[in-house]
C-alpha cells in the first residue's frame, strides 16, 4: 500500500512540474522553474521507491495514465486549453487501460 500512496505523490509532483513548464519562459521566471526542477526530483525520487513493490511496467502505465490526464485538466485550467472530442475519448481509454491493469491483472504486485 505504502508503494501506491508514493506513486500518487510522485505523480501529483510529476504534473505540478510538467504543468509549470508553460511558464518558465525560457528560464526567465525562477518560481516556476523551482516547481519543475524540484517536482521532477521529488517524483523521480518516488518513483524508484515505487519500483521495490510495484512492477515497473505496472508503476509507469499507472504514472503515464494519470500523468496525461491530469495535465489536461491542469492546461485546462491554468491555461484554458481546451480538449476536442477525439482527445478525451484517447484519454478515456488510457485510463480505461490502468483499471483494466489494477483490476484484472496478475502483475500488479498485491
Amino acid at each position: 500500500m505504502t508503494g501506491y500512496i508514493y506513486l500518487a505523490i510522485a505523480i501529483i509532483a510529476e504534473v505540478v512540474a510538467t504543468t509549470s513548464l508553460k511558464s518558465v519562459d525560457g528560464f526567465n521566471k525562477p518560481v516556476p522553474l523551482i516547481l519543475v526542477i524540484v517536482g521532477y526530483a521529488v517524483a523521480i525520487w518516488l518513483l524508484t521507491l515505487v519500483v521495490r513493490s510495484i512492477p515497473v511496467g505496472i508503476a509507469y502505465a499507472i504514472w503515464a495514465g494519470l500523468g496525461i490526464v491530469l495535465v489536461s485538466v491542469a492546461a485546462l485550467v491554468l491555461y484554458q486549453q481546451k480538449l476536442d472530442i477525439p482527445a478525451m475519448l484517447g484519454m478515456g481509454m488510457i485510463v480505461s487501460g490502468v483499471v483494466v491493469i489494477q483490476l484484472f491483472s496478475g502483475s500488479t504486485g498485491h
